[in-house]
């Protein structure tokens, strides 16, 4: 296979375009239609979607909840301010977290939140330059986390959230997600409840998304990156639904590349799913073969991102930089609080 570059997936985006702050309605964002076979191109109202949905198709959805994974606070010994992210629980106290300042944070530092309400100790440097850190805490951790932590907003959004529930999706449901699966933030309950009426199923699975999703590709050569890993879960009754959608001709509907890269992991060879969880560090990339999607919800990616990658590897890397060039004509809005693509 020839060499894919990192460059061949650019675009030249204008900073303005950059969405800082969700719309008043989720609904209303603007929707482009991209026909994978021929290139040709729609513009829509979000809620348009409608229109592109049939009964007998099948809407998967990624149910997992944001953490407010950001706490703010102090060293104890210099007061020095500190900021920790919170990225995987490895056990009950000790989670796998990235510190800033990260230099001085050495195994046995002392950190203290919320006016001392939580405490962590460094216990060690892992993979990354990551530190796990045991927290304590008088009370249940959740309850104490939502107090003191902020969303761990992608460091391209600068605006401060108003609301934290707008950094969720209206069907969110297990916690344990640093990162929104953002192209399921335009659904309302409304539309969603539109959708089922319609004869259209609706699946959910599970993908803890990890703030990996923003490492940029640093090597010129794609297939060199690392993939980073996240945690899975498909319910036996969502590979009933989205196996029972394939048999009889339906169409199965991925919202958001967590979705889609939950069903491709999860797949046997034939596109069948069973019941199952586990990590994935699945990277998928022009060339790659889909066993399960066939349409793709999907909100506007970074340029040279694994996720702009993805997108290219249905629809074809030509046709969606298109698509692109004519959205940021169009003025549309880019990224996680943005407008969305549909893929078909």
């Amino acid at each position: 296979m020839e060499e894919l570059k990192k460059s061949d997936f650019y675009f030249d985006l204008p900073q303005e375009l950059i969405a800082q702050d969700p719309l008043a309605d989720r609904a209303s964002s603007r929707l482009l239609v991209l026909n994978r076979e021929t290139g040709e191109t729609k513009h829509h109202a979000f809620r348009d979607i409608l229109r592109y949905l049939a009964p007998g198709d099948c809407l998967v959805l990624n149910n997992t909840k944001v953490i407010p994974a950001r706490l703010l606070g102090t060293k104890e010994e210099t007061g020095a301010a500190v900021e920790v992210l919170l990225l995987k629980r490895r056990e009950k106290d000790v989670w796998e977290t990235l510190v800033r300042p990260g230099k001085k944070m050495r195994p046995g530092a002392k950190l203290s939140f919320g006016g001392g309400l939580l405490s962590a100790e460094v216990l060690e440097v892992v993979e990354e330059g990551n530190r796990l850190v045991r927290f304590t805490y008088e009370g249940i951790f959740e309850e104490v986390l939502d107090r003191l932590g902020e969303m761990p907003l992608p460091p391209y959004i600068t605006h401060k959230l108003q609301d934290k529930n707008r950094y969720q999706t209206v069907y969110a449901k297990y916690e344990g997600s640093a990162a929104a699966p953002t192209a399921g933030l335009h659904f309302t309950t409304e539309l969603l409840q539109e959708i089922e009426k319609m004869g259209v199923r609706i699946a959910c699975v599970t993908l803890h998304v990890g703030l990996g999703t923003f490492r940029p590709v640093k090597e010129e050569n794609v297939l060199e990156h690392h993939m980073h890993s996240e945690y899975y879960e498909v319910s036996g009754e969502a590979a009933e639904k989205i196996n029972r959608t394939k048999e009889q001709g339906g169409r199965v509907i991925c919202v958001g590349t967590t979705s889609a890269r939950t069903l491709e992991s999860a797949a046997d060879e034939n596109g069948r799913l069973t019941a199952c969880s586990g990590n994935t560090e699945i990277f998928i990339y022009p060339g790659y073969r889909f066993k399960v999607l066939d349409c793709l919800l999907t909100n506007f990616h970074l340029p040279e991102s694994t996720l702009i990658m993805l997108v290219s590897a249905l629809a074809g890397r030509e046709r969606v930089l298109s698509a692109y060039e004519e959205a940021v004509r169009e003025r549309y809005r880019f990224f996680s609080f943005g407008d969305a693509m549909f893929i078909k």
